[in-house]
C-alpha cells in the first residue's frame, strides 16, 4: 500500500459526535495534545500504537489525526493493514483549529494548535 492509496477525508467530514460508532485518535506527542486537542478524542502518540491497540475499538470508523497529516497517514496504513477501518483526517489539528472545529487544552490553557 502506498500513501496515495490510504483513505483520507477533510475535517469537516469528521463526525461531530466522534462516539457514534466511531473514533477520533490523536497520534501527536504529549507536548502535542497538551496544547490542544479535540474533545472526546483519544490520545496515543504514534509509536504507542502497536502496544496499545486492544484501546482502539477495531469495530468503530477510526478517524486518526495528527499536527498536519504526516503521522496519522502512517498510522492509518498501519490500522487498516491488521484489520481496522481507518482513515486519515487531511490536514490534522492545523486544519482542525483553522475550521474552527472545538479544541479543549490541558490545565485550562486556552487551546492552541498553531
Amino acid at each position: 500500500m502506498s500513501f496515495g492509496d490510504v483513505p483520507s477525508v477533510e475535517v469537516g467530514e469528521v463526525p461531530a459526535d466522534p462516539y457514534d460508532a466511531a473514533v477520533l485518535l490523536d497520534v501527536r506527542e504529549d507536548y502535542e495534545w497538551a496544547d490542544g486537542h479535540a474533545p472526546g478524542a483519544l490520545h496515543i502518540p504514534m509509536v504507542d500504537v502497536p502496544a496499545r491497540l486492544d484501546e482502539i475499538d477495531i469495530d468503530a470508523e477510526v478517524y486518526v489525526v495528527c499536527r498536519q497529516g504526516g503521522r496519522s497517514i502512517q498510522v492509518v496504513a498501519y490500522l487498516n493493514q491488521i484489520g481496522y477501518d481507518a482513515v486519515n483526517v487531511s490536514g490534522g489539528m492545523v486544519a482542525w483549529q483553522h475550521t474552527g472545529r472545538p479544541l479543549t487544552a490541558d490545565d485550562g490553557r486556552s487551546a492552541k494548535i498553531y
